[in-house]
């Protein structure tokens, strides 16, 4: 599919951008954002509580408001583009936007594609219908059964490495099943297509509380997360608008409001790795 039928733009907070830009200077000078006056971030919201959108049809979540939070620490306006996980990054290197605001996990990989700011921590849960009678009390149960789990994900990266390593074990490869969302992967799972799924801890345990999923394994693999931006400018005034929203509160009232995993005994953020070389 092509990029341009994934991308819906979402513009959001307008007024508050005008208000921005009348009392504060943007920290960032307009030569390294896609637009001046803005900070353009591209979204999946699909997954609660982290990003999703609600029954009005607007978004919410740890990362939007975090999104507007930083935007306005840097007297930019938030301009939210919602697509697919999978051409994130190629758009990004592309100009399109100016951040990924998903959720993204740190790898040393991306953290050559990218400038990546660790903001938050995350892990990985196993979960199925309520009413299953598969039990699974660690990951190697599930050899040789059908597991869906959303495809271009950190989640599915180490969900397949894990399978891999089963199978040098002598035991049989999970039969993964790939999905564009975590909405699609349970209705799949729902629908009986799948045996198990895989997903973020905070998403599969808002699925079990709304009565949809019961989660086996939680706290596989955790790591880092982060918000990543194309150009090392955004990215520094970015993480110096994160650190004054820890100095002030804001970050952890989020973080209590969300129900989400913060960073440990972190009072400043910054840039981790080396970001994109210099062309």
């Amino acid at each position: 599919m092509k990029l341009t039928r994934l991308m819906s733009v979402l513009l959001l907070g307008a007024a508050c951008g005008t208000a921005f830009a009348q009392s504060c200077a943007p920290k960032v000078s307009a030569e390294h954002l896609v637009a001046p006056g803005k900070l353009q971030m591209s979204i999946n919201p699909t997954l609660p509580p982290q990003q999703f959108v609600d029954e009005k049809g607007e978004l919410q979540g740890l990362n939007v408001e975090l999104g507007r939070a930083i935007a306005q620490k840097m007297c930019l306006e938030p301009v939210f583009l919602r697509m697919d996980m999978p051409p994130m990054i190629p758009a990004l290197q592309a100009g399109r936007f100016d951040m990924i605001n998903t959720g993204m996990f740190w790898t040393e990989e991306r953290s050559k594609l990218l400038f990546m700011i660790p903001y938050a921590q995350q892990a990985l849960s196993v979960y199925t219908v309520p009413t299953s009678s598969f039990k699974i009390t660690k990951f190697e149960d599930l050899a040789g059964h059908v597991v869906g789990i959303e495809t271009g994900t950190y989640q599915e990266r180490k969900s397949r490495e894990f399978s891999a390593e089963m199978v040098a074990k002598g035991l049989k490869p999970v039969d993964f099943r790939t999905f564009a969302t975590a909405s699609e992967t349970t209705a799949a799972l729902r629908a009986g297509q799948l045996e198990a799924g895989i997903n973020i801890d905070e998403t599969a345990t808002v699925f079990a509380e709304r009565g949809l999923a019961k989660v086996w394994i939680s706290g596989l693999n955790g790591t880092d997360i982060t918000v990543g931006y194309r150009d090392k400018a955004v990215a520094t005034a970015a993480a110096a608008a994160l650190t004054e929203l820890k100095a002030e509160g804001t970050y952890d009232k989020l973080f209590d409001k969300f129900k989400m995993t913060r960073l440990k005994d972190v009072t400043s953020f910054a840039i981790r790795g080396p970001g994109p070389a210099a062309k």
